[in-house]
């Protein structure tokens, strides 16, 4: 009896030790899921497609579709989804995220991690990609 008593516990201390070493690993900004790596390409990355106002409808319309039943209407991070995500989600608005360059919003926003989905597949095109960045600018106006 004793001999399995052993057997069992061996191991869950070994798992609580492992959880608890992991507990502290994790990023510091866990309200927002941590912070990001972001590979320096996409850091220095300029957005061909700034300014352009021809793209404005595309940009709100991708946006509208892949982007507001999360982040919300206005960028808040109020949208319907958001309630349920594992992370708060940031206001679009923000200075926070304002002030981060086109590229670390390009990967942020497509390229994506964890809740954040992967949208190559879903946005292909390479000039709507910047029309959502773009669009994303303007929430700061609105």
């Amino acid at each position: 009896m004793k001999r399995e008593i052993r057997f069992l516990t061996y191991p869950l201390i070994i798992l609580a030790t492992g959880l608890f070493l992991v507990a502290f690993t994790l990023p510091q900004d866990k309200e927002y899921g941590g912070e990001w790596d972001i590979p320096e390409e996409y850091q220095n990355m300029e957005n061909p497609y700034t300014g352009d106002k021809s793209l404005d409808r595309v940009g709100k319309m991708l946006y509208t579709k892949h982007c507001k039943s999360c982040h919300g209407s206005k960028g808040e991070g109020d949208g319907p989804k958001a309630a349920s995500m594992s992370v708060k989600i940031r206001d679009l608005a923000s200075d926070e995220v304002q002030e981060q360059s086109d590229g670390v919003l390009y990967y942020q926003s497509i390229i994506g991690r964890d809740d954040m989905p992967n949208y190559e597949k879903k946005i292909p095109v390479e000039e709507d990609r910047w029309a959502v960045i773009n669009y994303i600018r303007s929430l700061k106006e609105k």
